[in-house]
């Protein structure tokens, strides 16, 4: 009791500076702009607190660039030199973030890549493996079996490297995006200045009408001349994010070429049936109308 009274200041004291920290960081909660997600620290202090995110301005996003591509049509096919070249610009930019699990590296045979240059691109990447004799795992060169490894140890880590949002991985985005491929297009080449009197939600994020609110997390990732193409094409943003949007369409749908291929056989199979059918058919018919 002796301790609490002379001390009863410097109680209250410390009392008043907590309650203070916790109606500052609840202010500081509520005016963030994207919600809480689910398992993240925000969202427990969200619970704790009784609070919700405040709700960014909405904007709706632009319709995306229509593009003719050269996979577009029943007869469509790959530009496998655009594919490869999207390849690099996947490798040079895209990787640091996202991942591509479902691609192995032996897969890169069917872009016009040789067994040995596909072999030396996987060994640039490390795998974790294991476990070994002692049960422990370790860390090896990759090899044509393997698949793209993710930047990220864990959706936990992806999250709190990029502000709580965890870039998707790439393997399947031009179908999981409506207009896929325009989407992609349009959000790598849409970036830019915002307009005189646009009002930001967050400061963490970057103008881009192709993306719901015109905000969005992910900074440009495709500048000028970043990547040097081996065949000598110019590198700017629209030619880097074509080739990257059809390296990815193609890592989405591998085996478009033959379903087209396929495809186009079939039909003229059909039409030619079709035609011997229906002459036969007169023939046969013929007869019994005499």
């Amino acid at each position: 009791m002796d301790f609490l009274k002379k001390n009863v200041d410097k109680i209250v004291a410390l009392l008043t500076v907590m309650v203070l920290a916790l109606f500052a960081l609840r202010i500081a909660l509520f005016l963030t702009f994207s919600p809480a997600g689910e398992g993240t620290f925000r969202y427990w202090m969200y619970d704790v607190l009784g609070i919700e995110a405040a709700a960014g301005e909405e904007r709706p996003a632009l319709p995306p660039n229509q593009v003719a591509w050269p996979f577009d049509g029943p007869l469509g096919q790959y530009d496998m030199a655009s594919v490869r070249r999207g390849l690099q610009v996947y490798r040079e930019s895209c990787s640091a973030c996202h991942g591509l699990n479902q691609i192995a590296f032996r897969n890169l045979t069917e872009i016009g890549y040789s067994e040995g240059a596909a072999k030396e691109i996987a060994a640039e990447y490390t795998v974790t493996d294991g476990p070994d004799a002692y049960g422990d795992m370790f860390e090896r060169a990759g090899r044509l079996t393997d698949y793209f490894p993710s930047p990220f140890a864990n959706q936990n880590a992806a999250m709190a490297a990029n502000s709580g949002a965890a870039p998707p991985d790439l393997s399947l985005i031009t179908k999981a995006r409506g207009d896929g491929p325009n989407y992609v297009y349009s959000i790598l080449t849409g970036y830019g200045d915002a307009p005189d009197g646009f009002e930001f939600n967050s400061d963490v994020t970057n103008y881009n009408p192709y993306f719901p609110t015109w905000e969005i997390l992910m900074m440009a990732p495709l500048f000028e001349d970043m990547v040097e193409y081996q065949d000598g094409t110019e590198a700017n943003v629209e030619q880097m994010a074509a080739d990257v949007t059809n390296f990815l369409m193609w890592t989405a749908e591998p085996n478009l070429d033959d379903r087209h291929k396929m495809g186009f056989k079939v039909t003229a199979y059909m039409v030619v049936l079709t035609i011997l059918l229906f002459f036969s058919m007169r023939v046969i018919w013929r007869r019994v109308k005499k």
